[in-house]
């Protein structure tokens, strides 16, 4: 998920603005401009078409012969680079067949390398969150170009100077709207909401992205993974009340959370155990902060699950609930059936896998009811 940073004032977009008119300007053959159509680069051609009667309901380019599906190849008459076509948040955006040079912006740096993608440009990512990735990808990372701290601070005359050939966005509607016009007048950029479901954007950037084959590798261990946990566990499934709890380090002192959101979402939504969630419409649960006085109410669950590090050990934020006396005394935790859970994310596959997996030795280590 992203957080939404502090904006800079409007002397500093007026500068961000002014600074890659400049660059564009300025740039030789190679360099995509808007509203020409001479360069060297693939999809600069594009980029300079999307950048003129772009809008969010409507095609990105002008001068195609036919509406092109999402699969469809077409030969662009002024540069002679092979397109395709594909659907998003900003409408239908004609792109390279074959990127070569993709930045990703906002929430999809990490489910793009997590597929097997080699950024040249990204978005800066916490440290924390980088470092419960593998360290190939973690190299992947490090090797891209940080544009900036989020996406409404992108340097866009350092992005200009990548070359991309294309980009990818994930963040809120009013951050792109920031930024929309300068991104596409660089390169076809292919754009998400927030609101878009973590497999959606999968799908959707490993398309963009040409990075299928690593899309389709996890999808067939996440189905295996999720089959395993289902013929494994069906009794536990079935019959079992769960509550899952959290705490996080910007949660006021003395409270915690009843937490419907994040990598539980998997476990009830696809594996169909029994969580407390919101109505339909309602604010997550997440959302709702609880006194440590509330804990005793947890003893109403067969099982509770919170959550652990990569050591299995509490997070520092929760660490303050374990602590506490009413913690200890409730039927779950003295009986065995409070289970640490690791969840590095779940907004892509790789990350959800290492869940399930976490997800699937707790239930094991479960005694038997009495």
């Amino acid at each position: 998920m992203i957080t939404t940073r502090r904006r800079r004032g409007g002397a500093a977009l007026t500068t961000a603005i002014a600074g890659i008119a400049l660059v564009l300007s300025g740039c030789g053959s190679d360099q995509p401009a808007a509203g020409s159509g001479a360069t060297t680069t693939p999809a600069a051609t594009t980029a300079a078409s999307s950048s003129a009667g772009t809008s969010s309901d409507s095609p990105a380019t002008s001068g195609t012969t036919s509406a092109a599906t999402s699969d469809a190849t077409s030969t662009s008459e002024s540069a002679g680079s092979a397109t395709r076509t594909v659907q998003a948040g900003n409408g239908s955006i004609e792109i390279p067949a074959d990127p070569q040079r993709v930045v990703t912006i906002g929430n999809t740096t990490l489910p793009f390398i997590d597929m097997g993608g080699e950024p040249v440009g990204v978005t800066e990512e916490s440290a924390s969150d980088i470092g419960l990735i593998p360290e190939a990808q973690q190299a992947a990372y490090a090797a891209a170009t940080n544009l900036g701290t989020s996406g409404d601070q992108v340097d866009m005359e350092q992005l200009a100077g990548l070359e991309p050939d294309l980009i990818l966005v994930q963040l809120p509607d009013s951050e792109f709207e920031q930024i929309e016009k300068q991104l596409t007048s660089i390169a076809p950029t292919v754009f998400w909401g927030l609101d878009v479901e973590w497999k959606e954007l999968a799908d959707g950037l490993a398309e963009a992205g040409d990075v299928t084959d690593g899309l389709d590798e996890q999808k067939d261990a996440f189905a295996t993974k999720l089959a395993s946990i289902e013929e494994t566990y069906p009794e536990i499934i079935a019959d079992t009340s769960f509550v899952n709890v959290d705490r996080w380090s910007n949660s006021d002192p003395g409270t915690f959370a009843v937490s419907d959101i994040g990598c539980v979402e998997i476990a009830q939504g696809d594996i169909g155990m029994n969580f407390p969630q919101a109505a339909e419409g309602a604010d997550p649960l997440a959302w709702a902060s609880l006194s440590f006085e509330q804990i005793a109410e947890l003893a109403d669950y067969d099982v509770i699950t919170y959550p652990v590090d990569a050591e299995g050990k509490p997070k520092e934020a929760f660490q303050a609930v374990v602590d506490s006396n009413t913690w200890k005394a409730l039927p779950a935790v003295a009986s065995g059936r409070a289970l640490g859970l690791f969840c590095p994310g779940n907004n892509s596959y790789g990350p959800v896998l290492q869940y399930l997996d976490s997800l699937d030795a707790a239930l094991a280590s479960l005694p038997a009811q009495g």
